[in-house]
């Protein structure tokens, strides 16, 4: 018994041995192409998808400094903007100040000259008026003088003398 459990063995060994290289063969050439090339696809779809997850990260990056860049620009803009319109609002309010300043210089010559002339005028009318007042005095005092005839005697006398010196 114990030689057929040696032959048996030994002939077990060599029918495995045939059955597993057999095996071998078969899966090597029917399964481990196909479980291969799956393996090698999969492999080259996690590396595209890794390439394109990389590319994405990139191209949202170059975006990202994109919106930076024009962040940056807008702010630039803005603050140009602002300077500008403060500049132009300084500006509008010089010169409103400035023709305020015109117009008030035009309306105080206006004044001076219209006062100027409201006094030359209230001046003649003065100087007509005491011209007026100082005939009606004359002719009064000469009135009253010429009433007497001895008054008008010694006034005629004076003139004379005063023409005469003269």
């Amino acid at each position: 018994m114990e030689k057929l459990i040696g032959e048996f063995s030994i002939g077990l060994f060599f029918w495995q041995t045939i059955l597993f290289l057999a095996l071998l063969f078969l899966l090597r050439k029917y399964a481990w192409k196909p479980i291969l090339n799956a393996v090698n696809d999969r492999e080259e779809g996690i590396k595209n998808a890794l390439d394109s997850a990389e590319k994405a990260k990139r191209e949202m990056e170059n975006l990202q400094a994109d919106n930076q860049k024009l962040l940056k620009e807008a702010r630039a803009e803005r603050e140009t903007m602002l300077k500008e319109a403060r500049e132009i609002k300084n500006k509008m309010i010089e010169d409103a100040k400035e023709e305020a300043k015109v117009e008030a210089n035009k309306l105080i010559a206006q004044a001076q000259a219209s006062i100027e002339t409201e006094k030359k005028a209230a001046i003649s009318e003065l100087k007509s008026q005491v011209a007026n007042l100082s005939i009606d005095i004359a002719e009064k005092v000469v009135r009253e003088e010429l009433s007497n005839k001895d008054k008008q005697i010694k006034l005629v006398e004076s003139m004379l003398g005063e023409a005469t010196l003269n």
